[in-house]
């Protein structure tokens, strides 16, 4: 099981460092390769390369629309189709380009400064990415004082179950720079992560303020019944580890949760599995799964609950 400390630490980070770097050599040799005898083909063939992610993702939207079809959420319109596959095409090559394979060290942990008159936030993301993925919240928090936490997920293809010592020194970590219990951010299978904490750890309802989730398939998604790794496996739509999961919640208390979903979600879908019983749910027309985490009204919405104990309606003391 991972050592608490390894939100110091992303093997996921090198990882895709070597996948940029692959794609970009691959496609300079491409080109290199055919530009004297076909200048065409060597530039098709070097677009194709950096630009598969492109394809990919009009593939994960065209599955989305055929499933969510009968979905309860309501439909999305072909030209809001449009415009989240292209939003998700702008904000996923830098997430998982730029922010996390490059840039995820910034913003450290180690030098966020105690803030008392706050709730802390901990910051716990989804399958195949890393804390890099919050640098955008994380500037925000530290223009206003607010003071974080956040993990690495690994191992990367692990089981959740793994994950809850990172949480829980994570919320440790977090309730030492203010004194109250923090808020959980989550998004994607971070907030199943988080569900998994909750209903092993002794009163950690009583630890944390609040779970925002994010995008996150509560119920499962379908693009986890192609998966062969144990942590996508455990996200299929009502699959074993799911039920497992809802068995030991059923006689616990929660911290009240706030669960954002869309009907462009190109990832968990159908739409309406990241909507959780009992949880504040709310609907996001038409926005994709990675840029969902930076949506206008998901950050001032949840900042909102952060920005101060005493008017956040989720603020408590520490029992």
């Amino acid at each position: 099981m991972n050592k608490p400390e390894s939100h110091a630490t992303s093997t996921l980070a090198r990882l895709q460092q070597f996948v940029v770097l692959s794609i970009l050599v691959g496609a300079g040799l491409w080109g290199f390769r055919w530009w004297p005898d076909n200048p065409v083909k060597a530039v098709l063939g070097s677009a194709t390369i950096v630009l598969l992610h492109v394809l990919v993702l009009a593939l994960q939207f065209g599955l989305m629309v055929w499933v969510n079809r009968r979905d309860p959420a309501p439909p999305i319109r072909p030209c809001a189709w449009l415009r989240a596959w292209w939003d998700e095409v702008r904000v996923a090559t830098l997430v998982f380009g730029w922010r996390q394979p490059f840039r995820w060290r910034l913003a450290p942990d180690t030098d966020v400064a105690a803030a008392p008159a706050f709730t802390a936030a901990v910051f716990v993301h989804g399958f195949v990415c890393n804390r890099g993925m919050w640098l955008p919240w994380m500037r925000v928090l530290r223009e206003r004082g607010i003071p974080y936490t956040s993990v690495n997920l690994e191992p990367v293809f692990g089981s959740i179950d793994d994950y809850v010592p990172l949480i829980d020194d994570a919320v440790r970590r977090a309730h030492a720079l203010t004194g109250r219990p923090p808020a959980l951010v989550c998004h994607s299978m971070g907030g199943l992560a988080a569900r998994a904490w909750l209903a092993v750890t002794p009163n950690a309802a009583a630890r944390v303020s609040c779970v925002i989730t994010i995008g996150t398939p509560h119920h499962g998604t379908w693009l986890a019944s192609l998966s062969h790794t144990p942590n996508g496996r455990q996200m299929r739509v009502d699959g074993e580890w799911l039920q497992r999961l809802r068995a030991l919640e059923a006689n616990q208390s929660r911290p009240p949760f706030v669960c954002w979903y869309s009907n462009g979600d190109n990832i968990v879908f159908p739409a309406s599995t990241a909507i959780l019983e009992g949880a504040d749910n709310r609907h996001l027309d038409a926005v994709p799964h990675v840029a969902m985490a930076y949506h206008p009204t998901v950050m001032v919405t949840s900042l909102a609950m952060l920005a101060s104990a005493d008017s956040s309606p989720f603020a408590r003391t520490a029992s």
